[in-house]
């Protein structure tokens, strides 16, 4: 069967990436993963090794690919050191702005660039809810998400379909941060974290992937959008319904103050992840009619953990 083209996916060896090389794969692409180490799994997909700083054999995965996905971009899951902030932004700018570098080397290079970006670029708004229109935020995050979608502008050529996907917390199974918030709710300590009046804007795997490949294949999609489910909730409403999609009656809530010391301590990571948040929904989205098989969160849940 021929198939539908190639899809170099840069940074493609994390959660999202190997989500989303099976999903091409299965879809009759031919896909290509554009890392520093070799995914974990192991897939009908290629493999090529790059640094994401300086130009190589790899650029030649490009020439007549059908689509560039770039995902490269060191975990935000993690302590807030100064090296680890400057890896978070020096990481995302750096493989940016080399994929830019190669698609000029091309004389034929891929049609459309979609680009990963985050939600969090509107910061951490107590209550207002957040579309593509609001003002973005204050702080490391939105000043990361900044800078990546600069060098994404002065890295992608005119004549590309350009796409900016500004993703939110994506749950699945077996990877990602619902790893980590399961296992707490198993051991009987998934309940409220701080307040629990932080928003908490998600979208389930499957949709993720519709999304990238919708943006792939979809000549109308142009520019920046929010990658998230329509129904936002609040931290208390999220550990609820994943405390009853795992059937754990009891949840113990974790103070603010708790958070802030166990959370470096115990989980090498920031609080902050934990005790800030935001509301977001798309309103382009849905004024392109994009149908979410996953609109709300417990059905979401219940197909991740009981299909």
């Amino acid at each position: 069967m021929e198939t539908q083209g190639r899809i170099v996916i840069a940074g493609g060896t994390g959660f999202l990436g190997r989500n989303l090389a099976r999903y091409l794969t299965g879809q009759n692409y031919e896909v290509t993963i554009l890392s520093r180490h070799q995914p974990q799994t192991k897939g009908d997909w290629r493999y090529v090794n790059w640094d994401a700083r300086s130009l190589g054999s790899w650029v030649s995965e490009l020439k007549q690919a059908a689509a560039l996905v770039n995902l490269a971009g060191r975990t935000v899951d993690c302590i807030k050191t100064p090296d680890h902030c400057d890896e978070i932004l020096r990481s995302r700018v750096e493989a940016t702005d080399v994929l830019g570098k190669a698609v000029r080397q091309l004389d034929s290079p891929p049609p459309v660039w979609v680009q990963m970006s985050t939600a969090h670029r509107y910061g951490d708004p107590p209550e207002c809810i957040c579309d593509e229109d609001s003002a973005f935020g204050y702080g490391l995050a939105p000043f990361v998400a900044q800078e990546w979608e600069a060098a994404f502008q002065r890295a992608v050529l005119p004549q590309m379909r350009q796409v900016i996907l500004r993703t939110s917390f994506v749950i699945g199974r077996d990877g990602g941060a619902l790893q980590r918030l399961s296992k707490l709710v198993r051991w009987g300590l998934g309940g409220t974290v701080g307040h629990g009046r932080q928003g908490m804007s998600w979208i389930h795997e499957q949709d993720m992937n519709r999304l990238f490949h919708r943006a792939i294949t979809n000549q109308t999609m142009q520019g920046a959008y929010l990658a998230t489910a329509p129904e936002p909730v609040s931290n208390a409403e999220f550990m609820r319904a994943l405390r009853n999609a795992l059937k754990m009656p009891i949840g113990l809530p974790a103070l603010s103050w708790m958070v802030r010391l166990g959370a470096p301590l115990l989980m090498r990571t920031d609080p902050e992840l934990a005790l800030y948040g935001r509301y977001c929904i798309s309103r382009r989205l849905k004024e392109e009619n994009f149908e979410f098989q996953f609109p709300d969160l417990d059905s979401a849940l219940q197909n991740i953990y009981h299909r």
